[in-house]
């Protein structure tokens, strides 16, 4: 039995002993990393106190009892375990241990190699210094799944008595209602997960930060993110600072971009009380640059050796005192999803002051803090729960969308990126407000009713609507085929919960998006095969979760002014007007073998045996479009059904010509037709009430499609936003539209209005005859 441990003593494969994080230490500290000495109380130790206490009965008792799902219940278990580990009394050995090892952290036995004289700096002497005590699970930092920031820390922690009593409150820390909510939805069992703490002497830091060795937003493998603030690291982990933010060429080591927005104020440590304090910074502090570029280049160096050693990329914290680097935690970047936290607000019942007013984007209620986003560099200060407040979001920004409470934009109408995106992830969202990023303040605690458009100071209890569809509408037979939009991976089990009839909309530029290269990128660099096995590894699991029922794919869609900023995209190429420029089939056959690759990506799936995808062609003005495509086809061996999306009223002029052509099926994708036929921007806020799905001329345009189509013997549908309006919906009935493709969050709302409809037209021939 090991009660304790000297840091520099373990290794990367000590994690069920010691942890995931202090496995980690101990891995860069006996690799000669500078890392700050100390000792750890090892899980070995917390399981003998949990067979001496004999507590561990009573914890699954409790836990067994309790429905994660239920805040309030989750929050009271949390409460009962961790105060049922702090009254049990920790046993006298460990104690003892505890104290030996604290009594003898100055030693040479606790000292990990650090820079020559780096001792004088932390406190190495004759008295005891200032600890940090950080927690370290098991089921934490490991290479798969890093569940950081589950436990607690403790800085500036000084005597025998008191550092014993921070490693029983890590105990306890291992039960918040947060690390419960984790293990139980990562399907870690309670009871096999042990902690260990990590006891480290105290750097007063004067700089810390956070580095990244890829870019976690971007996964861009040639760049150093380093985030960068004065003082004690807890103030941007915690995210009440902006840090400096460094952007490194990880190949030229050279310093490719900064920003730095100032800082007011710092933690540091109280020289008379010991204690953490905030302390103010002077106005020239405040806005001078937190490291230099010699400390900038050094750390992304240190950290490109940490890298190397782990063979992976690594999330790691630093801290700088007296000119001194010191690294005091790595752990592997996941790439995993990361589960949904537990929401710990609990909702005021007071009146709210409405402080902005949009449209509604996307419905239910977000409350968080607020995090403005002016440009890709402010992605990373987004956690769970904060509202992102931006311009416009653009695809780069999904990954950040998914973490937030709500979204809220300056720009934009009910069929923006930002509202269609929000509604797949069922994000509440408010876009079109003209001002948020300048009125809303950063890091203030808002309230956004998507389904009202409105948004509150504070935290606001609003009431959302109710909703009536059961799991028996979800399972009504209809002559008309319900089908869902999904693109994201992150929303195909809510779009599969719907039971659709298929797949009506799958656009593969959000999947690009995701992986961050532009098509043209790939053709370009001779990487086609890359492209094409990328699209067929997501499209798979999209096909294969609704098998047996079609799915519709439409070849990519890549506006200028969304994609220009991915890797290889030409971010000098600003059409003057994106939404009626060079993309979706008019430049997929100008540079074929874009659509060549993703073509093959399907060829490829139906040699698998997946033979549910068919093709969609966007934005289609050109009879020839379609010969040339089906010609390619005929090249690539590809042999599935092709369909077209009806976005132009030059396609609705056209539309017999189209399904002459051999054409299975015609998408009308209401979005951009509503926008061509009325002239009104959809991106443009200003113009919104102008913007009217319901127009006498588009339902003229849509009633065209139906007829003509049904006349060819060419299937008809709807993929736009105007699928999921219960009023347009019913004239879709009434002209005979074949299927209607809605968004996630109205399938089963459109299926009961669809039935009522059908009842209803079958009702009134009944009635006539």
């Amino acid at each position: 039995m090991v009660n304790c441990i000297w840091i520099k003593q373990i290794s990367k494969e000590d994690i069920p002993l010691v942890g995931g994080k202090a496995a980690n230490l101990g891995e860069i500290a006996k690799n000669n990393f500078p890392v700050p000495g100390g000792f750890v109380v090892t899980a070995e130790a917390y399981k003998l106190f949990l067979d001496k206490t004999g507590i561990q009965k009573e914890i699954n008792q409790i836990l067994e009892k309790t429905d994660i799902s239920n805040t309030d219940q989750l929050k009271s278990s949390s409460e009962k375990i961790q105060n049922l580990v702090l009254s049990a009394e920790m046993p006298t050995e460990i104690k003892l241990d505890v104290q030996k090892y604290y009594k003898n952290i100055n030693t040479g036995t606790g000292i990990t190699t650090l820079p020559a004289k780096a001792a004088n700096l932390i406190n190495i002497g004759r008295d005891l210094p200032f600890i940090a005590a950080r927690s370290s699970a098991t089921a934490e930092d490991l290479p798969e799944a890093s569940f950081a920031g589950q436990q607690a820390t403790y800085l500036n922690v000084k005597g025998q008595d008191n550092v014993v009593k921070a490693v029983h409150q890590c105990w306890a820390s291992l039960y918040t209602a947060r690390a419960i909510y984790y293990r139980e939805t990562n399907n870690f069992e309670h009871a096999k997960v042990y902690i260990a703490v990590v006891i480290q002497k105290m750097v007063n830091s004067e700089k810390s930060g956070v580095m990244f060795t890829i870019d976690p937003v971007t996964n861009d493998e040639t760049k150093i993110i380093i985030e960068a603030g004065f003082g004690l690291g807890d103030a941007i982990v915690s995210g009440a600072i902006s840090p400096n933010r460094y952007v490194v060429d990880k190949n030229k080591w050279l310093i490719m971009d900064k920003k730095m927005p100032g800082q007011d104020w710092m933690f540091t440590r109280d020289i008379n009380t010991g204690r953490t304090k905030k302390q103010a910074l002077s106005d020239d502090k405040s806005k001078k640059q937190v490291l230099t570029d010699g400390e900038i280049i050094a750390l992304a160096k240190l950290s490109r050796k940490i890298e190397k050693h782990y063979g992976n990329p690594q999330d790691i914290e630093y801290a700088i005192e007296n000119n001194r680097l010191y690294i005091v935690q790595t752990r592997a970047v996941t790439t995993q999803k990361k589960v949904e936290e537990v929401k710990e607000i609990v909702k005021e019942k007071i009146e709210g002051e409405v402080i902005l007013k949009g449209l509604s984007a996307s419905p239910g209620v977000g409350i968080g803090n607020v995090k403005l986003v002016h440009g890709l560099e402010d992605l990373n200060k987004i956690e769970k729960n904060d509202v992102l407040v931006t311009k416009m979001t653009n695809p780069d920004m999904v990954p950040a969308m998914e973490k937030a409470s709500a979204i809220v934009t300056d720009e934009g109408g009910s069929t923006c990126h930002a509202a269609i995106v929000s509604r797949e992830l069922g994000v509440p969202a408010v876009v079109g407000t003209e001002k948020a990023t300048e009125i809303l303040e950063e890091n203030k605690i808002i309230s956004v009713d998507g389904s009202s458009g409105k948004i509150y100071s504070g935290k606001v209890e609003v009431e959302e609507p109710k909703e009536e569809i059961t799991v028996e509408d979800m399972n009504i037979d209809t002559v008309t085929k319900i089908k869902v939009n999904v693109d994201l991976p992150q929303a195909l089990e809510r779009a599969k919960a719907t039971n659709p009839d298929g797949v009506g909309l799958v656009r593969l530029e959000f999947m690009i998006a995701e992986k961050g290269v532009h098509p043209a990128k790939y053709i370009r660099d001779g990487r086609q095969q890359e492209y094409t096995d990328f699209l067929a590894f997501r499209l798979k699991n999209i096909a294969e979760s609704f098998e047996g029922k079609p799915v519709w794919v439409r070849t990519s869609d890549i506006r200028s002014d969304e994609y220009r900023e991915l890797e290889g995209g030409n971010i000098d190429d600003k059409e003057s007007n994106p939404m009626m420029g060079w993309h979706a089939i008019r430049r997929s056959l100008d540079e074929k073998g874009i659509l060549k690759a993703e073509l093959n990506a399907i060829k490829k799936l139906r040699e698998e045996g997946i033979n549910n995808i068919s093709v969609m062609l966007p934005m289609v003005t050109h009879v020839n479009q379609v010969n040339k495509t089906k010609e390619i086809m005929a090249d690539l061996g590809l042999d599935c059904d092709l369909g077209i999306m009806v976005e132009t009223p030059a396609a609705v002029e056209i539309i017999s010509d189209l399904a002459n052509t051999g054409i299975k099926f015609a998408s009308i994708g209401s979005n951009d037709l509503t926008q061509f036929v009325l002239a009104v921007d959809r991106n443009n806020a200003k113009v919104q009430n102008l913007y009217n799905e319901l127009h006498p001329a588009v339902l003229k345009q849509i009633k065209r499609v139906i007829k003509n189509c049904k006349k060819l013997g060419v299937k008809s549908s709807i993929c736009g936003q105007a699928g999921s309006n219960p009023e347009m919906v019913k004239k879709l009935v009434s002209f005979g539209i074949d299927s209607i493709s809605a968004n996630i969050d109205a399938v089963g709302k459109i299926r009961k209005v669809v039935s009522d409809e059908e009842k209803r037209i079958l009702l009134d021939i009944a009635r006539n005859n």
